[in-house]
């Protein structure tokens, strides 16, 4: 299958650079798979499409500042980027700027660090600090906007960005990349829901940098899919179990949710408590066995995540959304508007 099938062209200004304010604020177009409809609604309004019995499954990462700017002994400036946590204050890194093996660094609170050079484009970093370097990211650390998002960093507002590129049930530490497609729920939308006898669940997956990586082979089937861990608990695979024997819906919010529910749903459809890691690939050809409906932002071009959409209806259905989505001045990607699709 040709990765160009995937393709299609949105104008930069759709390109979304700042969160909605209030959250639930955003736009949400609603999809009907039976009837090829569409609606256009505002977030909020997800609640009237949600049934009684129904399990919303959220997922509950939070991300961490893991942009770090530092100095070289020579006052050159290097960006560092937290991908995994190896041991403590030891990071597998991307970084940006000219290294040297064994190379010394100072972060701004003066933290020194030594960068070493592996047999890829990934980095070993050892931070020197007696303490826990993750206790220091606070001051450190910059949220790890998505690239297509612009911002000087030497000058533009830290505290709004984090509490908006993160959810508001965000426990669980670890992500360098939000699950986007929570970031419209506001707590008061989340209570509505529970009080309208829709059941929330959590599962938890810390979304790596691997989710922004474009899909760089020519056929969809000999791409290789990025390793992210994710863990179940006894809860959740309770409700999920208990929703889908009395006939109800479970609805994903988010790609990284629909990942770890297609990897450990059993063969019997029953799902289990499960605590590891997936490189699913969910692709036009897959059977979903797990999700019954989705809510999810609008995804780039050629990228694995509109693939995994297009699974859930279809290539040619989903490219019709994503045109009337442009006709319409949606806002796309981590900041943008919503799609619920049924």
């Amino acid at each position: 299958m040709d990765v160009e099938l995937f393709n299609y062209s949105l104008p930069k200004e759709l390109i979304a650079q700042k969160p909605f304010i209030p959250r639930d604020s955003c736009r949400l177009m609603v999809i009907n798979r039976n009837k090829h409809s569409i609606e256009h609604k505002t977030f909020k309004d997800i609640k009237s499409y949600l049934r009684k019995g129904d399990l919303l499954i959220l997922n509950d990462t939070k991300v961490i500042p893991a942009r770090i700017f530092a100095k070289k002994e020579t006052g050159g400036k290097l960006e560092i980027f937290l991908l995994e946590e190896i041991e403590k204050n030891k990071y597998l890194c991307l970084t940006k700027g000219r290294i040297k093996n064994a190379e010394k660094v100072y972060l701004k609170n003066g933290i020194e660090a030594a960068i070493e050079t592996t047999n890829s484009d990934k980095r070993l970093v050892t931070f020197h600090i007696k303490d826990d370097i993750k206790e220091q990211l606070d001051s450190v650390g910059e949220v790890p906007l998505p690239p297509y998002i612009h911002r000087n960093y030497e000058s533009y507002d830290k505290q709004t960005d984090f509490k908006y590129y993160q959810t508001v049930y965000a426990r669980k530490e670890g992500a360098v990349a939000a699950p986007t497609a929570g970031l419209h729920f506001s707590e008061k939308l989340i209570k509505e829901i529970k009080d309208a006898g829709v059941n929330i669940a959590y599962i938890t997956l810390h979304v790596g940098i691997g989710t922004f990586r474009p899909v760089k082979e020519k056929a969809v089937e000999e791409h290789k899919m990025h390793e992210e861990t994710y863990e179940i608990d006894k809860q959740t695979a309770f409700l999920y179990n208990e929703t889908k024997q009395k006939g109800n819906r479970v609805i994903a919010v988010g790609t990284t949710v629909i990942r770890a529910l297609e990897s450990a749903v059993g063969t019997d459809g029953f799902l289990k408590p499960a605590k590891g890691s997936t490189d699913i690939f969910i692709y036009p050809g897959y059977k979903y066995k797990a999700v019954d409906a989705m809510i999810t932002n609008f995804h780039l071009p050629k990228s694995t995540l509109i693939m995994l959409v297009s699974a859930f209806y279809s290539r040619k259905d989903i490219l019709n959304c994503y045109n009337e989505a442009i006709r319409e001045r949606y806002r796309f990607f981590s900041f943008g508007d919503a799609m619920f699709i049924y």
